[in-house]
């Protein structure tokens, strides 16, 4: 045992603690800061995919619209250019989150999730954004004999709300699409999600955003939120934004309207890439098709091949810090790195001796019921999203919508949707959220062990609906 642990972290010696998206020549200069006063109809804050289709957006809908853009790092540091390249069509975290939430609106979440997921790809088209997209769809697996048999209710729950496009996977046709010993079966969607290049996308959302005449503004934090007339204001270091309307898009960091901060809690996910595979080793591991994979478990992992031919290998430990408090001394956690790399081997023992090139972590926004929820404060002229729960690269474009819905009050397929109009329950404060949160993650661990047993704790979290169920 000792000696595997010495071996996997051998093969983290030459990872560099960056994210290996980011770690990008084609990376653009900062913008400028804002250091004075601005005015506009539509502020958006926020730098990430949320606020990038916000402004892209609003110039589509109205091109003479005066929109301002204001992140306080650089477009795309956060979430938005360090997650897995996962761009999924569904908007409610799986068709079987949606269906326990929303079973009177489920056919219209998953065609709204199709032609959101569509129109990503048009977009992409459209501004030739070179982000290496592709439609190769994701597989989940069955690694445990009990994740079998809850693949086998994931199909016929589709099949019985009318989705056939899943397909089962015995353990031998999986292992044909992507082969390793730990597969039993699977369950692929062809078409619901798409691989990408997820810090290329924000830059060239960024790209088009400028091209249409957004104002953007780097390294300009906003502040504080308050009304200025019939607009609002928002206070920056240097100055104020005065705008009609304001859009927030900040997600995982302090919302501006303070009554949203209970709705959602930051969890830290971690990643590693590995240096390319050789001919030789993508031949030992199949994987022709280039799907996206998760494994079934409550602790999963979520891994892709990239352009270059790594392998990305992240998920499993999803880390809470006590107050939920955003610290970048959280960004990189050794201890996680070493585990997720010992499940790497496990999973491709053909793989021995291939080392890591990148490893890294950082935030993203939950809420309880793990999908996005959108609303409005000050009489309207400010809207917000969040809560996207690793959903993101697909589903802010759809809460872009919703958001600029919102702000001009007009009723929409989307505003009606329950989902739109309702929120989830809130967290409670500490100390009772971390001892919460801990003990959910206790007893997620237990089920995996347990054969997919949920105890009493996680049987009373999905009565009352809180959504802990992945």
């Amino acid at each position: 045992m000792a000696r595997a642990a010495m071996n996997f972290a051998a093969s983290l010696a030459d990872a560099q603690p960056v994210a290996f998206w980011l770690d990008d020549p084609g990376k653009p200069a900062a913008l400028p800061a804002l250091t004075t006063d601005e005015r506009c109809d539509l502020l958006v804050v926020g730098g990430g995919y949320s606020g990038l289709w916000t402004a892209l957006l609003a110039k589509e809908r109205d091109p003479a619209r005066d929109v301002v853009l204001i992140e306080g790092r650089e477009t795309g540091w956060a979430a938005s250019g360090r997650n897995g390249g996962f761009c999924a069509a569904s908007l409610t975290h799986g068709l079987g989150n949606g269906i326990a939430r929303w079973p009177d609106e489920i056919d219209r979440l998953e065609r709204l999730g199709a032609q959101n997921l569509d129109a990503i790809e048009e977009a992409v088209e459209t501004y030739a954004i070179d982000c290496d997209f592709e439609r190769t769809g994701s597989i989940d697996v069955a690694t445990e004999p009990h994740q079998l048999a809850e693949l086998d209710e994931m199909h016929e729950q589709a099949r019985r709300f009318g989705f056939d496009g899943l397909e089962l996977l015995d353990r031998d046709a999986l292992r044909a699409e992507v082969d390793s010993p730990t597969f039993l079966g699977g369950l692929w969607d062809r078409r619901g999600t798409a691989m990408l290049h997820p810090a290329r996308l924000a830059w060239g959302l960024k790209r088009a955003c400028l091209d249409l005449g957004v104002r953007i503004y780097e390294n300009t934090r906003g502040l504080e939120l308050a009304p200025a007339g019939s607009g609002m204001a928002v206070r920056t270091p240097w100055g104020r934004v005065f705008a009609r309307r304001v859009a927030l898009g900040t997600n995982v960091f302090p919302s501006l309207v303070r009554r949203v901060r209970p709705y959602t809690v930051p969890v830290y996910d971690y990643a590693l890439t590995t240096e390319p595979l050789s001919p030789d080793q993508l031949a030992a591991i199949g994987w022709r098709g280039r799907q996206g994979l998760g494994d079934a478990a409550n602790q999963f992992h979520y891994f892709r091949l990239t352009a270059d031919h790594r392998i990305l290998w992240g998920g499993y430990d999803a880390v809470y810090p006590f107050g939920g408090r955003v610290s970048a001394e959280m960004d990189h956690r050794p201890e996680t790195y070493l585990k997720l790399a010992g499940h790497f081997f496990r999973c491709f023992p053909q793989l021995e001796g291939l080392r890591f090139s990148h490893a890294w972590g950082g935030a993203i926004d939950t809420c309880s019921r793990f999908s996005a929820f959108f609303g409005t404060a000050h009489g309207g002229r400010v809207s917000y999203a969040a809560g996207y729960t690793g959903l993101g690269v697909g589903a802010t474009r759809f809460g872009a919508e919703v958001m600029l819905d919102l702000l001009a009050g007009r009723s929409t397929e989307r505003t009606g949707l329950e989902m739109v109009r309702t929120k989830p329950l809130p967290f409670p404060p500490e100390p009772v959220a971390w001892a919460g949160i801990e003990l959910t993650k206790w007893s997620l661990a237990r089920a995996d062990a347990r054969g997919g047993r949920r105890n009493a704790w996680l049987r009373t979290m999905d009565r009352l609906g809180l959504g802990f169920d992945s």
